[in-house]
């Protein structure tokens, strides 16, 4: 016989919703902050002890609550949030009175709360769902939240928990992504043996913007408050501030982009994708920009209540919002120029600096008066340092340089190489040398600057194709003798399937026959280039490319792989007329500080750094 249908006691009922809202230690962290910042707190202290799973409290100063107010929080459904009962004008984090009962019904709560005035404090324990009676306490302002032995009651759950580090390290996370969007609160974070593991200060907000940078700063580190450009637009009564970092300063993971929708953190597709689709011209597939976004709009344009944990949202026009963070990404990123992130010349410096110092011998004494032992250097140190100290040849004692200079002598400088008189006042400076036919050494007023020639001149081409592309279409070239190249079957149907907007970039080709392509007109910015290289790399790409991707910016993905082959070259030697034009097309080219896959196009050294690396400062 089948089982009766019955209804289910109502903590068995608890334990089971308490699995969607607290799924690991960092939830029931967020759920307690959220209830703080709601509280009005201007401080919010948060302990862990074995990441969270023995013990997590979280302290506050905010209005706190009254021994009737305690006795509801720990009620299902039971919140002060929705004062009118309208889901569609949610003004607080919380909402549903879900994470106190549910915390409670799988671990060992306490609540101690103090109002605001009050002569005395109040608390209450809920141990594994079963809910205690209001009694006096000593306590000042605000609420303590205490959680002991998290998931006791569902032991099962514990069997998942990651380890006591990992745990700890998502629960610092979460309070990172609250702590974001509110500079005006202060956060302490300790764990284990009291060592704080996050300590931000409140910030007055007297210029938000700066403020909030500031809190960045504090949270996200020196490198992305120097790298990062403001963000600010507002569109059909959407704005979206923050501040997003320049394309060299990437990351391997999407883990550093911060994403905020009226003060909630959330890790929502479609904005995650719109800043995918900004930065489409500038990185690689397999790297990510560092972001802090932030979207505010009315409440009733947005649905929070589509997740258990409020993690997604959903917008009434998605359309609206995804235009908006991809237009001003773009307009900002326009706007930095040729700049590119300062930590490429740290990484260099860094790289420069010798792993360690062969440490000389000191010399030895004996005796009363001592007696003194030479010490013993290395095997031919005596000869290298003779011979750097050689004289170096003349160009001026009437004969001619030798072949080949002995070891050690300094290089000369060739005659001419000087160039144009006040071009190192430009940003990029004047071109000096090349090195190895790949690299352009130019002196600036403070320093020097490295380009990579191919990365640079690939981001110039790119941008003068997207340039045309705008205004009229790229012009094309007919070759003399139509290329046939032979690919598999599914690469041939797939370029002839893209054909149309192959022709819009300037490549001609059609079918020919089964497994082959017959091209007859290629972009003629490129000049002269390796067709079926091309088109066997064209074949590649867009096999990659995925269906939430526009038209333009397929378009733009592709013309990026035609920049890259019609490009200079490494290898290639430059005259110091084309060197110097290429520097200053850098600095009047939008982006040129990275190159279509997001690696820089230029380091750039201040003189003061260098004189620190030889050790003159």
């Amino acid at each position: 016989m089948s089982n009766p249908i019955r209804q289910l006691p109502t903590v068995l009922v608890n334990r089971i919703a308490a699995g969607e809202v607290v799924e690991r230690p960092a939830s029931a962290v967020k759920e307690l902050v959220e209830n703080a910042i709601d509280a009005g707190a201007g401080h919010i202290e948060v302990n862990l002890r074995e990441g969270g799973q023995s013990l997590i409290v979280v302290s506050d100063d905010g209005i706190g609550m009254d021994p009737d107010g305690l006795v509801l929080a720990v009620d299902r459904h039971c919140t002060s949030k929705l004062p009118d009962d309208d889901l569609m004008a949610i003004q607080t984090l919380g909402f549903r009175g879900e994470a106190l009962p549910s915390i409670g019904a799988v671990a060992r709560l306490t609540l101690t709360s103090r109002v605001r005035g009050a002569a005395e404090a109040w608390s209450l324990t809920v141990d594994g769902g079963l809910k205690g009676r209001p009694v006096p306490a000593a306590f000042g302002q605000g609420t303590r939240v205490e959680v002991r032995d998290l998931f006791y009651a569902t032991p099962a759950r514990l069997k998942f928990m990651k380890t006591a580090r990992t745990e700890r390290d998502q629960a610092v996370d979460t309070v990172k992504r609250l702590a974001m969007a509110h500079p005006e609160i202060a956060f302490t974070v300790t764990a284990d043996d009291d060592r704080a593991m996050l300590r931000l200060s409140a910030a007055p907000l007297a210029d938000p913007v700066e403020e909030r940078l500031a809190r960045l700063s504090a949270v996200l580190g020196r490198d992305f408050a120097d790298n990062a450009l403001p963000i600010e637009s507002l569109r059909e009564g959407v704005r979206l501030t923050g501040f997003a970092g320049l394309p060299t300063l990437n990351r391997a993971t999407a883990r550093e982009q911060y994403l905020f929708v009226n003060g909630r953190p959330v890790r929502d597709k479609l904005l995650t994708g719109a800043v995918r689709g900004a930065y489409q011209d500038f990185l690689a597939g397999d790297r990510h920009p560092m972001v802090a976004l932030f979207v505010d709009l009315a409440s009733s344009e947005v649905d929070v209540n589509v997740h258990p944990a409020k993690a997604e949202v959903r917008f009434r026009d998605p359309a609206l919002v995804r235009g908006l963070i991809v237009g001003a990404l773009k307009h900002a990123l326009n706007a930095a120029g040729h700049r590119a992130s300062t930590t490429v010349a740290a990484a260099t410096l860094d790289a420069l600096r010798p792993a360690f110092a062969p440490a000389m011998p000191a010399p030895a004494w004996n005796g009363a008066y001592g007696t003194y032992r030479a010490p013993s250097y290395p095997s031919g140190l005596a000869e290298a340092v003779a011979a750097a100290y050689a004289p170096a040849p003349s160009l001026f004692d009437g004969g001619a340089l030798p072949r080949e200079a002995a070891p050690g002598a300094l290089p000369q400088a060739p005659v001419g190489a000087e160039p144009a008189p006040g071009l190192e006042q430009f940003p990029l400076g004047a071109a000096r040398a090349q090195l190895h036919d790949t690299y352009i050494v130019a002196q600036t007023a403070e320093g020097i600057v490295i380009v990579d020639q191919h990365a640079a001149h690939e981001r110039l081409v790119y941008e003068r194709m997207k340039a045309a592309l705008a205004e009229s279409g790229v012009k094309r070239q007919a070759l003399l003798l139509p290329e046939v190249v032979e690919l598999d079957e599914a690469s041939a149907d797939r370029l002839g399937a893209r054909a149309e907007e192959l022709a819009e970039l300037g490549l001609m080709l059609e079918p020919f026959g089964t497994g082959a392509v017959v091209v007859r007109e290629v972009p003629a910015l490129l000049g002269d280039c390796d067709v079926k290289g091309l088109v066997r790399d064209l074949a590649e790409e867009l096999a990659e490319f995925g269906a939430a991707l526009s038209l333009k910016e397929r378009l733009e993905a592709v013309c990026g792989t035609l920049a890259c082959h019609g490009s200079v070259r490494a290898g290639r030697r430059l005259n110091p007329a084309e060197m110097n034009a290429l520097l200053r097309q850098m600095e009047a080219t939008p982006h040129s500080g990275q190159c279509n896959h997001g690696r820089p196009t230029y380091v750039e050294l201040k003189l003061g750094d260098i004189e620190r690396l030889f050790g003159r400062r």
